[in-house]
């Protein structure tokens, strides 16, 4: 099989969680476990940091990912879901596995898809652990794909636990309560390894992450109580934040080239888990990390987030598609400077979706559309939906469609909003 031929067998024969939802998902480990004892237990060969919760943790693992590599480290990087190319979901050093690499993997392991009729989400693990172990890294940056307690990449010790925070999301398997769903983020918390908590949140949550610690004497910290972390608006295009270690009076400066306000929440959480990781042995100068932090994109090819597509009108795309989520970027949307604000919005339908649409201007004109994703919500029922929580306008048949009209109903003054879902960005030609 050539690259395109093994990528249609992988969609083919296993199931995907992006395409058809609840029946691809398959909590455990037993699988994962059995595939990579298989491997060698690859993920065993190097160090990994383990990075969950429910908003943040792409980015969170991007910017740890660039900060490592920019110390002189060898970093492998594992996210998803992907949002142009399969091979976006495995990285060293920014660069994207080979397709000679997902093809032969694909072809060593079909005895084994077989005997253990494995997800796809299964698969992509175990053939990132291999890749970063037949690569040698020097240390790897694993993001957990749902929850984290029966998550795939919880097969691995890490160095340090990174847990960014908890809103509702995937409710129909992690639970309807945030403190459910702390539950289920808490599992990648190992015996005495270290982990960092990004966010403080209410007392309920925090004290699940601490109790869960404790039994497991786990050295526990919250990145917001380490580090006082202040945006301070955009310089040259880049977001200006102050910094300041919790019992120090000199605050410093740095500039990201992630410049979603939100990232002053995950900011906190990655410097805490660099202090820690210092602190285990690895070395993470000042200079690493200030140069890093303004280059995420460039050295890791993180696309998506509070990404600007275009000017005159301002054109803004978010891969933010919970409750939390959404609630940080339509604020900062809605404080730039503007005449009309467009939103260009489409959702998958199994999840529910009023809470979000609640949180959307009136006073905006809206642009409906559906990801081209088997769980795709029709726009024309999104639409309907919409209108019951006061929000107006037409609806089209792809997200590109509805960009177009959105641009050419703007003057120069308004600003459109792309998102709703990861898979309405991933379909725009633009990214």
């Amino acid at each position: 099989m050539d690259y395109q031929e093994t990528l249609d067998f992988l969609y083919s024969k296993l199931p995907v969680f992006q395409n058809i939802g609840a029946r691809a998902f398959k909590p455990g480990l037993r699988t994962t476990q059995e595939l990579c004892k298989s491997l060698g237990d690859p993920q065993t060969k190097y160090p990994t940091i383990h990075v969950g919760g429910t908003n943040g943790k792409g980015s969170t693992s991007h910017m740890l990912a660039a900060v490592l590599q920019q110390a002189g480290y060898k970093v492998g990087l594992y996210t998803s879901p992907h949002l142009k190319d399969f091979r976006e979901r495995i990285r060293i050093n920014g660069a994207c596995v080979s397709e000679q690499f997902v093809v032969d993997f694909t072809s060593d392991i079909k005895s084994n898809i077989d005997r253990l009729s494995p997800s796809f989400f299964e698969v992509t693990v175990a053939m990132a652990f291999s890749y970063f172990a037949q690569q040698h890294v020097d240390v790897a940056v694993i993001e957990v794909g749902m929850g984290g307690r029966l998550d795939s990449t919880n097969i691995i010790t890490p160095v340090v636990s990174v847990i960014t925070n908890v809103s509702l999301d995937h409710t129909q398997f992690l639970g309807n309560t945030l403190v459910e769903i702390a539950g289920e983020k808490a599992g990648i918390i190992k015996n005495n390894v270290p982990v960092v908590i990004s966010e403080y949140q209410e007392e309920g949550v925090s004290n699940v992450f601490l109790k869960q610690a404790e039994a497991l004497q786990a050295p526990v910290c919250f990145g917001e109580k380490e580090f006082v972390v202040k945006g301070a608006g955009l310089v040259d295009g880049k977001l200006a934040v102050s910094v300041k270690h919790r019992g120090e009076d000199q605050s410093d400066s740095l500039r990201l080239d992630l410049t979603g306000s939100y990232q002053v929440k995950n900011l906190a959480g990655v410097l805490t888990t660099l202090k820690v990781l210092n602190e285990n042995g690895f070395s993470v100068s000042q200079e690493a990390i200030a140069s890093a932090l303004s280059s995420v994109v460039n050295l890791t090819g993180l696309k998506g987030r509070w990404q600007q597509l275009g000017t005159e009108p301002a054109v803004f795309c978010d891969t933010a598609h919970n409750i939390g989520g959404l609630e940080n970027t339509i604020r900062q949307f809605e404080s730039l400077p503007h005449a009309q604000m467009r939103f260009v919005v489409g959702f998958v339908k199994d999840k529910d979706i009023s809470a979000m649409l609640s949180l959307f201007p009136k006073t905006a004109t809206y642009y409906f559309c559906a990801p081209s994703n088997l769980r795709a919500l029709n726009a024309a029922e999104l639409r309907e939906t919409a209108a019951g929580f006061g929000l107006v306008g037409a609806y089209y048949s792809d997200v590109n469609q509805a960009l177009k009209a959105a641009q050419d109903a703007s003057s120069k003054e308004d600003i459109i909003y792309v998102g709703g879902s990861t898979f309405v960005v991933a379909d725009l030609d633009q990214l």
